[in-house]
């Protein structure tokens, strides 16, 4: 299991000065963002300078980049709203397939109209899911067309909020693309030591196989978001029983500081 963080933790707009961050910071993979390369997160165009910036950077820093951030509202209620964001997608896949970056990771959205990662209360009704069901198959034929695979993460405030939800997405998807991204802390809002590792151990047997990417993020009892190891989360229990689930991928940090970065880095290599 390779530790990695993401690439917006560290300041800058050059992919060289950002991934020798993260290379320094100790991290051997990255999930990458567009706005590391002086670019929108969803741009309407990559120039080709910017992806053999990103390549020598990458080659050059020695550092894996594992995922591409192409996150959109696919449930936002205005249509059009979504269909920029596929069309803005279809950009990201064709650049993660262009730098071999096997995963894009998505958000499966909200009914929130102001932030994708707010809740609402019409998340649950059932046009909420359909909407967002029809824009992943949307961009699941974009993901098969260029063979990149697509990750789902379980997400509190949006329309897939815990495993079982990722699971019903991906039967009826019905595509081998569509993957998990299991971050702990996204897994509940409030809960103690116990409560927290039961949930995350849950969720870890039941997406067991369909996971292509862990997060590190962690939670306090009463919901605030902390660093790795600060919270409620087992982090020894979660990577023992991703382990135990065959998962050998990417574990990757975030919600931190450049400063918290290389003690994260050597807390979570305890582990692995």
């Amino acid at each position: 299991m390779q530790i990695g963080v993401f690439a917006k933790t560290f300041p800058g707009s050059e992919p060289a000065g950002v991934l020798a961050a993260v290379r320094d910071t100790g991290f051997a993979v990255t999930q990458f963002n567009l706005a590391c390369a002086g670019l929108p997160s969803m741009p309407d165009a990559v120039p080709d300078e910017a992806i053999r910036a990103i390549d020598a950077a990458g080659k050059a820093s020695g550092v894996g980049l594992i995922a591409l951030s192409g996150t959109y509202n696919m449930a936002h209620p205005d249509q059009a709203v979504r269909d920029d964001g596929l069309r803005r997608l279809a950009v990201i896949i064709e650049t993660a397939a262009r730098l071999s970056i096997p995963l894009v990771t998505l958000c499966t959205g909200t009914r929130n109209a102001e932030d994708q990662w707010a809740h609402h209360p019409d998340n649950g009704d059932p046009s909420a899911w359909a909407d967002m069901a029809r824009e992943m198959e949307k961009a699941l034929l974009l993901a098969e067309r260029h063979g990149v695979d697509l990750g789902i993460e379980p997400e509190q405030a949006n329309i897939v909020t815990c495993a079982d939800d990722a699971m019903r997405l991906i039967g009826e998807m019905g595509s081998r693309r569509l993957r998990i991204v299991l971050d702990p802390a996204n897994l509940f809002e409030q809960a103690n030591h116990d409560e927290a590792r039961a949930i995350v151990a849950a969720a870890v047997e039941r997406t067991a196989g369909h996971v292509s990417l862990a997060h590190a993020k962690d939670r306090f009892a009463d919901g605030r978001f902390t660093t790795a190891g600060q919270g409620v989360v087992d982090f020894a229990d979660f990577i023992a029983r991703l382990k135990t689930s065959g998962f050998d991928g990417p574990l990757v940090t975030h919600g931190l500081s450049a400063q918290e970065a290389p003690g994260v880095a050597r807390f979570l290599k305890e582990f692995v």
